[in-house]
Order: structure tokens, then sequence, then C-alpha cells
């Protein structure tokens, strides 16, 4: 689809378009979809990037005041969406693994394999959120190359910087992330 459409469709539904903001979900559907893909590549759990998509697409039909003034901004904020939600499902996994929702009465190989998982994925969020609190910049590149797949000069475009620029803030962000992942882990 056309970017001025799309760009059309964004400030429609920044207006309160709501007609506007499924049009726009519907257009970004198949780049909505692989982004959703991408997210569970690292393991998901039982979920799936169908179900993760249209879960991202309810909770962000829900928030009011997000602004969005251009397709890297709104694919960048679905990225950040679905993060929380795939960091969230991890959580529950994780509760009813140490017995929140049944009894577990044995424990294989892919069940310890899978606990680890959503173990790690929480790991990488909570540390990842405090990135976010101390340099937001950093936190964005590692959504967008990490959560999203984009590469360097992908971001580099959508963030208007160059892309050495967002080479190193991909290293000082995982040298962050490295450090704070092992000491939550000990």
């Amino acid at each position: 689809m056309a970017g001025s459409t799309i760009s059309s469709l964004i400030t429609l539904t920044e207006g309160g378009d709501h007609s506007a903001g499924d049009a726009l979900f519907a257009a970004l559907y198949a780049e909505l979809h692989e982004l959703a893909r991408r997210q569970l590549a690292g393991g998901g759990g039982t979920l799936g990037p169908t179900t993760l998509l249209h879960d991202a697409y309810l909770k962000m039909s829900q928030q009011e005041g997000a602004v969005f003034p251009d397709r890297p901004r709104f694919m960048g904020y679905a990225a950040k969406v679905m993060r929380h939600l795939v960091i969230d499902h991890a959580r529950q996994r994780g509760a009813q693994k140490r017995g929140g929702a049944f009894h577990i009465t044995t424990l294989d190989e892919d069940s310890a394999a899978a606990i680890a998982d959503d173990a790690e994925i929480v790991r990488v969020g909570a540390a990842l959120e405090e990135l976010t609190s101390v340099d937001p910049e950093l936190a964005d590149v590692v959504d967008l190359k990490f959560f999203c797949g984009f590469s360097f000069p992908e971001i580099a475009q959508m963030r208007g910087i160059s892309e050495r620029t967002v080479q190193r803030r991909w290293e000082k962000a995982r040298m962050y992330l490295r450090h704070k992942i092992r000491a939550g882990a000990t």
C-alpha cells in the first residue's frame, strides 16, 4: 500500500477514527504478522504469531493518546506492545509451572527447557525495561534490532541517524543488557 495512504490512515487514527485504525491494521497485516513471527523466533512457548498479532491489535486499539507520526514509529510501537505480551505470556507460563494453575507430577527435558526459556525471556524483559528508564534510545535500538529484526541500515533510516550511530547504540545496549541479565541470573 502506498506510503501516503498509510500516513493518512495514521493521521486519521490519531484523530480518533477507529475505522481508520482498523484499515491501518488491515493494510499492514502481513508486515505486522512477520513482526510477530520474529518476536517469537527466540521462543514463545504456546503463543503463535497470529495470536500475538491479534492480542497486540486489541491492546493497541484500547490505547488512548498514542501518537505515530510515521510508519516506522507505528511499527516500533507495535513491536513494543508485542514484546510486552510475549514477556507477560512467559511470566504466566512460569507461574503455572511453579504451581500457579496446576500441579506438575513429572518434568521431562522439554518442559525444563521451556521453563528456562520463559525465565530468560522474563530476565531480558526486566533488563530491557530498566534500560528503557536509563536510556530510551538504546532500548529503542534493541526493540527494533532484536525483537523486530530490522537491520542497522533500516533502523538508521527510521530514526534519521547514521548506521554507525545505530551500531554504537546496539553495542552499548548489548553490554548493558548482558551485565543486567547475568546479575539477575545469579
